[in-house]
């Protein structure tokens, strides 16, 4: 049975890894100052990350079914802590996209722990799983304060990743010391694994609904936090790299709630719960479409976003892990693959819309995301998807 020292630990393994994939999106303008580059160049930047965690996923997590896991995330976070001082010194831009790339391959230690945790949790999956959640997207969104506050307090974008280099090699001594080595139950090849990881979509249906909602939802939600530093760093807000992170704390919301979300998925049908979460997020954009040069709006449809989008997940992964116990590792590959493979395209095509046409495109993305997001809710429970 898994203890709370154990939950705690595997939360903070959980924020710690995947926050490194978020800290270079409040501070991309003053990126962009320092090696005098456009806003296009580094707004690349969290897609590599996004690329780099998704291939992460699928050639690096499924192996936790292969192989020890506890042995698997401290290797990672070797890895991942070299790459991090890397970025702490790097000054040109094609080798932050490269080191970017490999934080992102790097961090998914945080998936590695969500499948332990569910093999070990018993009959409280969704609470354990929720809670765990909460520390990756508590990682998630306070990676954006963070950020913001150090680089404003040393007027240097390095600090962050030098700072967070520090953390990953702590958490790597506490894993080592307080989780346990567990029996791999897959024994062929590499291959035959990944293949295998594939295969879970074909043999579930559930897994391929929840998969699509995801990669649509993520895909949203990362298009969102990416521009919405440009947004924020124009009039009327203005707001320098310090201000911006300090929108992350309002996100917290979804994940204090997150174990509470997890044990009511334990309880209540979980489409009902998806569909009232689809659309809290779709108030959310209209009212940063409609709303666009209020702050009091912004603070509110962050809220409505952040639970939405939680509330999705937990519930989502809760399902998935009813499935198949010892396939954890590659049905989670599966499903995370496809997660950040939305949420990097997301990223790129917010981007770009706001390139283009500003703040009104990157608005009509979101609301074209979040509606079909609502027909896939709808539907896939009268389909087979």
């Amino acid at each position: 049975m898994i203890t709370k020292k154990q939950i705690f630990v595997m939360s903070a393994t959980a924020g710690i890894s995947v926050a490194n994939i978020y800290y270079n999106q409040p501070i991309l303008n003053d990126i962009a100052k320092d090696l005098n580059v456009s806003h296009l160049a580094v707004g690349n930047l969290p897609t590599f990350s996004q690329v780099g965690y998704g291939l992460g996923l699928f050639f690096v997590t499924a192996l936790g079914d292969k192989i020890d896991r506890k042995k698997l995330i401290n290797i990672l976070h070797v890895l991942l802590g070299l790459s991090l001082l890397g970025l702490a010194f790097i000054n040109n831009i094609f080798g932050l996209y490269v080191l970017s790339l490999l934080t992102g391959l790097f961090s998914v230690s945080s998936q590695i722990v969500i499948p332990m945790a569910a093999s070990m949790s018993g009959k409280e999956k969704g609470k354990v799983v929720g809670t765990i959640f909460s520390g990756l997207l508590g990682g998630i969104l306070l990676s954006r304060t963070l950020s913001g506050y150090i680089t404003q307090w040393f007027d240097n974008w390095h600090m962050i990743f030098a700072l967070s280099a520090f953390f990953v090699f702590i958490i790597a001594i506490f894993i080592s010391k307080t989780l346990p080595s567990m029996q791999a139950h897959f024994s062929d090849s590499y291959l035959s694994l990944l293949k295998s990881s594939v295969f879970q979509l074909k043999r579930f249906s559930l897994l391929r609904r929840n998969t699509l909602l995801i990669a649509i939802s993520f895909g949203l939600f990362c298009s969102f936090w990416t521009t919405l530093t440009f947004k924020l760093s124009q009039a009327p807000f203005n707001y320098d790299s310090d201000q911006i992170g300090l929108f992350g704390i309002l996100a917290t919301a979804g994940v204090l709630l997150s174990p509470y979300i997890g044990k009511v998925s334990d309880k209540i049908n979980a489409n009902v719960i998806k569909l009232i979460s689809v659309v809290m997020i779709m108030v959310s954009v209209f009212l940063m479409r409609f709303f666009d040069t209020s702050l009091y709006a912004f603070i509110i449809a962050i809220l409505l976003l952040d639970v939405g989008f939680q509330a999705v997940q937990v519930n989502n992964i809760s399902q998935i892990y009813t499935l198949d116990e010892k396939a954890h590792s590659r049905i989670n590959t599966a499903y995370m693959s496809c997660m950040f493979l939305g949420g990097s395209i997301g990223t790129f095509i917010g981007v770009l819309c706001w390139e283009k046409g500003g703040w009104n495109f990157v608005t009509l993305q979101l609301l074209l995301l979040s509606f079909i997001s609502l027909v896939i809710v709808v539907f896939s429970h009268k389909i087979k998807i």
